[in-house]
């Protein structure tokens, strides 16, 4: 398994117009294993959102990226999926996306347990900045769509979702009727449960990027949701009920069930 890179908001602005999809960008946009097994009219709703995606938000590229039709329409693509059912409404509290041309540097301060802050600089594909921008790295966004369980936008998206009620800590706002106490006990298990196996280096078919905090938790198992839906469903059946609920989708009834098997010096692909 790929760990996930961590992320960070940095940069100035050079904005592109905005683009209109036609019926080419959008058959290239959606021809990959993301969108397989949508319907027709749940293609026709992608496309509404992913429109009214690209025509609400501002996207600034910046060292010297020149972001093309064709990329911006699978990265609106994308981005439409997780709100498919929940309506174009939900990125509307937030206006930018910044494209850096690939992975990036910058600095992180973190304070520790006893209040002294330490700075360090990491590389990052991408942030959800809260209160502002979007911002990926447009190589690793436009390799997003493949089914292999890591994608920098649905990640950074439910880090979105999870920001519509304050800072990101795992708890997104919930729809009326779902059960926000079930949904801590869920997700808290689960996250206990993967920080236990990281400690003790066990392997796991979920990514350890998950035991970082709950806020990261909730995003990678958004990803596996939407990219490997049938190994979170076998390994934490409650977490994918309640994801099934937020996010009104059950992607394991439409795609294909891939199970990646360790072996030495190499990983192993089955189809299911």
């Amino acid at each position: 398994m790929l760990s996930f890179l961590k992320r960070v908001f940095s940069g100035a602005a050079g904005a592109q117009p905005a683009l209109q999809l036609d019926d080419s960008l959008w058959q290239h946009a959606t021809a990959c294993g993301l969108f397989r097994g949508l319907t027709s009219d749940e293609l026709l709703r992608l496309r509404a959102i992913a429109d009214h995606f690209l025509a609400s938000k501002v996207f600034t590229a910046l060292d010297g990226l020149q972001p093309d039709a064709a990329g911006l329409a699978r990265l609106a693509a994308q981005a439409a999926l997780p709100v498919l059912n929940l309506g174009k409404e939900a990125y509307d509290d937030w206006q930018e996306v910044v494209l850096y041309p690939a992975q990036f540097r910058g600095r992180m301060r973190v304070a520790d347990p006893i209040g002294v802050v330490h700075e360090y600089e990491e590389t990052y594909s991408g942030m959800a900045h809260q209160g502002g921008a979007l911002v990926l790295s447009w190589q690793d966004a436009q390799a997003s769509p493949e089914l292999d369980a890591w994608n920098v936008v649905i990640h950074e998206l439910a880090h979105k979702l999870d920001m519509r009620n304050g800072y990101p800590n795992g708890n997104p706002p919930l729809h009326a009727g779902m059960d926000g106490m079930r949904w801590q006990q869920v997700f808290q298990q689960a996250y206990t449960h993967l920080q236990q196996r990281a400690d003790l280096g066990h392997y796991t078919s979920i990514d350890p990027y998950a035991a970082e905090s709950p806020a990261e938790c909730f995003a990678v198992f958004s990803e596996y949701f939407f990219e490997w839906p049938h190994t979170l469903r076998r390994e934490y059946p409650a977490v994918y009920e309640q994801l099934a609920e937020f996010y009104r989708q059950d992607p394991a009834a439409r795609l294909p069930d891939i199970r990646y098997r360790a072996v030495p010096d190499e990983m192993e692909s089955v189809l299911w």
